[in-house]
């Protein structure tokens, strides 16, 4: 537990609770389980991106390209299931392919060629995003099959409200808490969740212990492009549309809540916990300043300064522990 409160986890968790606190006293509507509930299901299509983003993190890399990829994802997966048929495993099936084919091929780019994450996934983003707009036309999916349509109203519990509507926990939130605790498993417990923190660390001296660090970013791309697949379903299941920009503009607020979660743009530091609370700080933010009437413009101003906030403070405190360290050392 005192290990726990020196944390940047904690801090963000304190202001969670400030936060929800504050938002409560002014509308109590926010502080009930069909409120949580309802928020976990809509920002699942987020915290899957940020599980995907985080491992890119820490390995020291960066992308900017998985919307463009969540969105070609979730095309393909409409055309394939409207002209083809099938379920929802063939759905998350094409869509997961054609995610880890667009991911891998930047691990390729970036591995290969040295080509810096930031330079080759700017430029596969503006490839996806005009090959995918060239294509199509800019034209919008409206007509989903019926299959697709019901599986969004799944629930796995289902609760009534004091004014008789059903609410639940949704399959779509289920498919995010599993997909967080495979994340935990591969990084706390597995080689290649080490060799990804190694080499987001210090990538020569990862290479020199051995580690495969090219099989590694090849990896975490395409990890980050299986993600992004997986989230360009649920974003589907959660509109019930497919349009070649509906998810324009969601990377920035994807890795807000990344670095928020306490994961360093340097790479080497990360935990999926703190993701889970990055996530949670922008969805509680963002549907309790709506509750409280405060204008949407707002919102921006917000999470910048709480980024501002957050990064400054995590910078401190790893200067303060190495200090400390260095004291330590020095004494003994």
């Amino acid at each position: 537990m005192k290990r726990f409160l020196k944390t940047h986890e904690f801090y963000v968790l304190t202001v969670i609770v400030v936060i929800s606190v504050a938002i409560t006293l002014i509308n109590p509507n926010f502080f009930t389980l069909e409120n949580g509930l309802d928020l976990l299901k809509s920002y699942s299509f987020m915290g899957i991106l940020a599980i995907g983003i985080l491992f890119v993190l820490i390995s020291g890399g960066i992308d900017i390209s998985f919307a463009a990829t969540a969105t070609i994802a979730e095309y393909i997966m409409a055309v394939v299931s409207i002209r083809l048929g099938g379920n929802i495993l063939t759905a998350l099936s094409v869509a997961s392919a054609t995610g880890i084919i667009l991911g891998a091929f930047n691990g390729f780019l970036i591995s290969k060629y040295r080509i810096p994450p930031i330079i080759a996934t700017i430029a596969t983003m503006n490839f996806y995003y005009g090959l995918l707009t060239v294509l199509t036309g800019g034209k919008w999916i409206y007509s989903l099959p019926e299959w697709f349509r019901s599986f969004a109203d799944i629930r796995i519990v289902t609760l009534t409200s004091s004014s008789g509507t059903p609410y639940g926990l949704s399959i779509i939130t289920l498919v995010w808490i599993l997909i967080t605790a495979a994340a935990f498993y591969i990084l706390k417990y597995t080689m290649t969740g080490r060799g990804i923190y190694a080499i987001g660390g210090d990538i020569n001296s990862a290479e020199r212990v051995g580690f495969p660090v090219r099989r590694l970013q090849v990896f975490v791309y395409s990890f980050m492009g299986l993600m992004a697949g997986i989230a360009g379903v649920i974003q589907a299941l959660l509109v019930q549309t497919v349009a070649p920009n509906s998810i324009v503009g969601k990377e920035l607020d994807v890795i807000a809540a990344v670095v928020l979660g306490g994961a360093s743009l340097a790479g080497g530091i990360g935990t999926v916990g703190g993701t889970l609370l990055g996530v949670f700080l922008i969805a509680i933010v963002k549907n309790g300043m709506t509750l409280v009437k405060i204008p949407a413009v707002w919102y921006d101003v917000f999470i910048g300064t709480v980024i501002l906030v957050s990064v400054s403070f995590s910078s401190w405190q790893q200067k303060k522990n190495k200090r400390q360290t260095k004291i330590e050392v020095e004494a003994a």
